[in-house]
Order: C-alpha cells, then structure tokens, then sequence
C-alpha cells in the first residue's frame, strides 16, 4: 500500500469513489430517504438551528457543544463504515477524500482541501481543511452573532469520526479559524492524536460524562472481570480505570450510570460475556458517595456451591471441619461500601434464598452462629443470561428478580457499538505497547477492515486480547497485521463473498448461486470494463431471476432493503 499525498487540487481532481452522489436516493411511497442501507432525513436548516438555541440556552454552550459533538462522530463513524462496507477495495486515498464528498452530500458543509498526508507504514495521518457554507455557523451566527470560539461542532465530531473509523486508530481535528469568530472561512486541522501535545480538551467533548476516559491517553478501560477474591477500588479512580467509548450506546449506559450513583438503589447489570459489566460497577462505586469505603467484588460461578454462603456471609469457628477461625463474609467486608455480585445467575436456589433474606432484611448471618449481624452494603449486581427467562424456568427465584431489578442497566454487545471499535484499538494499542515494552505504529488497512467488520463474540474482552496478543507476535517498530491479530480460529468476514444458510453466496454487491454462477470477481471479470451501473443492472436482474421476481425475497438475498430493491430496479427498468 502506497502513502498519499494531495494538496491544492481541484475537486474534479480528487482521489474520491466516483459514484459517492449515486448512493443516495428517495422512497417516497414508504417516506424513507436512504444513502445505501442507512436511513437519512431531510431537515429544515431553521429546525436544527432552534434545536441547537434550545439545547445552547438549556444546557449551556459547553453541554450543547459536546451533544453536537458526539452526534457528528457517529455520523461520521457511520459514512465511514458505509465506504467500508460498499467499496472494500478502495485506496485510502479515495476512501478518505469520499467522507469530503459525503459530507457535502449530506448537505453540511462544502470542503476544500488543503493538504492531506497518509503513511500506511506508520499509520499517521495529518490533514487541512478549509470550510464553505458551514450550516452550523450560518445558524450560530444568525442566534448570536460573531463570538470568540469555534461553532461547527457537529463538523469536528464527523471528520474525527469519519477518519478515526476509516483508519483505525484516534485521528483528531480541530477548528483552528471559523466564521463564528469573525474569520472569512473555516479552516481545520486533523493529526494522529499522538502527534497533538494534548487531547484531553478535544476528547472532553466526546464524553457524555466526566469519568468516561480519554481514549488511550487515560489508561485502560472498557472491560474487566470480576474475580473470586475480594478488590478495592482506589479512590478517587486511577487514570487506567477509567472507560472508552463515544457511541450512543455506550453514553446512553453512561448517562443512567450517572444518574443512579448517588442513590443507595440496587443496580442489576445485564449483558453478554465481556461488555465490562465489572467495569461499570466498579465506576458506580467510584462516583458514588460510598466512594471512600470498600469495593468487594465476588464471582458467583467460581465458587463451589457448597462455599457460597459461607463465602458471602461468613463462618464462626468450629462451624464445620477446617473452620480453625471466625471470618467475615463479603457482606461484612463490603460494609458501608458496595459489594458486586458477578454471574448471579449461576446461585443455586438455596444460595438465592439466603441471599434474598439478606437483602430484605439488611443483616446477615455466619455459619454457625446464632447472632445477626446488621450490614450497610449496597449490592450491584451482574448477569449475562436472561433472568426474566430463567425465572419462566423455575431457575431462578421470581422474589429475588425483583429485588434485584430496581434499576437495570444494559450493556450492548461490541458489535452493536462499532463506533467506539476505533477508539478502544488506539486505546489498547497504545496500552498493551506500554505494558510490554513493544514499539507499535498501528494497524495495516486490511488489520483495521478485519478488526471493524469482526462479530466480536467475546466483546471488548475478546478485542482486547486480539490487540495485546499482536503487540507480543509483531516485529518490533510494524504495523500490527491479520495474521498478528487472529491466531486462534476466529470466523473471519472478509467483506467478500460469503456463504448463506440458504446455501448461496452473499456479499455487498450481490448475490449468486454457488453450483450455477461465477464468484464475484469471476463476474466482474465477465462484464469487463462495463460501468458500475451496469454491473448493478446484471446482479439485480439475476437476483429477481433467482427468486421468480419476488422483490422481498430479492431484498433479503442481495442484503438491501425491499424499497431500495423497487428503487434500483425502477432505475435500471427492471421488472
């Protein structure tokens, strides 16, 4: 892969995908607007400008500016990804010019550029930009005139989603000159984030709460699991305790973090192996007032059924053979402080018993003793099996749910926050290249294609683990490959063609029969240099053809939908 280079170029001129425009269209008929698979909207320019006063004079500058901020990275994530998806194959040249002419597709901004340099060999980026026609300063200007600080945030967020996305690891822009501030045009500045003396101000808005970390420059975060013996938490938190993440999902579960810290309410956790449901907990106990008391956390599949309530209550010494001594339990030990209680679902009934009384009643008490013991914890508690459906099944304890249940908290998949995938492989890169003493410069292209389009069955876990096992097997000073990354059998998408239940071949440009039609490339070969509208024309027809002309079975083949099928199909006249 060669490095680029572009400045001073005419638009024409520009390394871009040349078919970006064709990848919007309308359906009137359902009112759904589409730019490929994503939904769009049309909004009035006024709409937005009274919803950005409103939210200015509401929150505050500070407030709103992050809030802009934060939904310009995710769109920004979501054009990349799309140019991920839809051209796979294309030179990160034009896949980084295309979010330029996506950006003034989608009616924001026009961008001229200046200069952009990319080196594949080191991963580090660094760009200038200048605005036209910013849609936000025109609204900011038109509210409250011309200030003293930068008004198109919403911007800044896209083009550091976008080129954070594309590349894999944390690209950072910033408003150097604006129309808000009196200037005659916008200009912006994108590096490595490395390459800024600090990020800490920028990443700022990119949290939806303080005690969200800045990305790799705060340390480890995203995930951890709780162990069957007991951890404190420092107080106030370290720096590599705290979180990573941007995405709506993640700052939707950060937001009821927030808001339930300072109460004394139970807190049930639920989500897929690896989220970092512990992480969370122990965050819940750090901003909370009980931040300076302990922090027990307890793994309840890693202690043997017959352990459990004298592990969580205590024993009196003599209570049974090998009890030499008294010990407290977690409750007591979590005294005045939080105890979190991880994999809840695997207690036995019995082990739920107990613990509902406890719960219930604010005491406990040990093995073998005739005293209760009045206990201040708050219990957090984690599961990543459905209870509501172990409850249905007479496994788990419908009082106890509830109990439990006062104030849940989901924690999605990482599959289902792609958007911080970039955020959290700078972070672990630069962490793990610490830890171990190894020199890294970051991902090749088809590292960052593999590790974006990746199911992550394992979540944040799984991803973490990816990257630190490629910091230890890369040669010192090179970009982290495929081949460093999955060593262990992991199912691959390679964004080409795939095989579906249903026994054909899928992929983003079609689909075709495995025993009667080519691969995709073998087609693409067949057309030759026909045009990609042709190219479209040919897959569509075979697609109806295939499925006796019925548009929604076509839809689901060709992994689009049912309206953008009737649309293309109208387009190239097919029926």
């Amino acid at each position: 892969m060669s490095r680029f280079e572009a400045s001073h170029v005419g638009s024409e001129e520009h390394p871009t995908i040349a078919d970006i425009s064709e990848c919007l269209f309308f359906s009137p008929g359902d009112g759904r607007i589409w730019l490929q698979d994503q939904r769009m909207v049309l909004l009035h320019t006024e709409a937005l400008g009274s919803l950005r006063r409103e939210l200015i004079d509401s929150l505050g500058q500070e407030s709103a500016r992050g809030l802009f901020t934060r939904a310009g990275y995710v769109s920004g994530a979501r054009d990349a990804q799309l140019v991920r998806k839809h051209w796979p194959d294309a030179e990160p040249a034009a896949a980084a010019m295309a979010g330029t002419r996506l950006h003034a597709l989608e009616g924001l901004v026009k961008v001229e550029l200046v200069h952009v340099r990319y080196d594949p060999e080191t991963s580090d980026y660094e760009g200038e930009f200048i605005w036209h026609h910013s849609i936000e300063d025109d609204e900011h200007i038109a509210a409250y005139g011309i200030g003293g600080s930068p008004a198109c945030w919403m911007q800044v967020g896209y083009a550091t989603g976008y080129v954070s996305t594309l590349f894999g690891r944390l690209v950072v822009f910033r408003e150097v000159a604006c129309r808000s501030m009196g200037e005659s045009q916008c200009r912006v500045i994108g590096k490595s984030a490395e390459r800024w003396d600090d990020v800490e101000e920028d990443m700022r808005y990119l949290r939806a709460r303080e005690f969200v970390g800045a990305s790799q420059y705060s340390g480890v975060g995203g995930v951890g699991g709780a162990e069957p013996r007991a951890a404190a938490l420092p107080t106030p938190p370290r720096k590599n305790d705290a979180m990573v993440g941007a995405s709506s999902a993640f700052n939707a579960a950060c937001h009821l973090l927030h808001r339930v810290a300072p109460t004394t309410a139970t807190v049930l956790f639920t989500g897929e192996s690896g989220v970092g449901k512990e992480k969370f907990a122990s965050m819940l106990h750090s901003i909370g007032p009980r931040r300076d008391k302990p922090f027990v956390a307890v793994n309840c599949a890693a202690i043997p059924e017959t352990l459990i309530e004298s592990e969580l209550f205590g024993v009196e010494r003599g209570a049974y053979t090998g009890a030499g001594a008294a010990r407290p339990g977690r409750f007591e030990r979590a005294h005045g402080g939080t105890l979190f209680l991880d994999e809840i679902g695997t207690l036995s009934y019995a082990a739920q018993g107990k613990l509902l009384r406890t719960l219930q009643e604010g005491e406990v008490e040990r093995v073998g003793g005739t005293r209760s013991i009045q206990v201040d914890t708050r219990v957090v508690a984690a599961t990543n099996v459905d209870l509501r459906q172990a409850v249905r099944e007479g496994k788990f304890r419908d009082d106890l749910f509830f109990r439990l249940n006062v104030f849940p908290i989901h924690l999605p998949p990482l599959r289902e926050r792609r958007d911080d995938v970039p955020l959290l492989m700078s972070h672990f890169l630069q962490h793990y290249g610490r830890k171990h003493g190894r020199k890294v410069t970051g991902f090749t292209q088809a590292a960052v294609k593999a590790l974006l389009n990746y199911d992550y069955p394992g979540n944040i876990r799984e991803l973490q683990n990816l990257i630190e096992r490629a910091v230890i097997v890369a040669p010192e000073g090179a970009l982290l490959e495929v081949h460093h990354l999955f060593t262990s059998g992991e199912t691959l998408d390679k964004n080409v063609l795939s095989v579906r239940p249903d026994g054909h071949l899928a992929g983003a440009a079609g689909v075709l029969s495995p025993k009667s039609e080519p691969t995709g490339q073998a087609m693409a070969d067949r057309v030759g240099s026909s045009s990609l509208g042709q190219m479209e024309e040919t897959l569509i027809r075979r697609a109806l053809e295939q499925c006796g002309g019925n548009l929604s079975a076509a839809a689901r083949v060709l992994g689009v939908t049912r309206p953008q099928l009737a649309y293309r199909a109208r387009k190239h006249g097919c029926r």
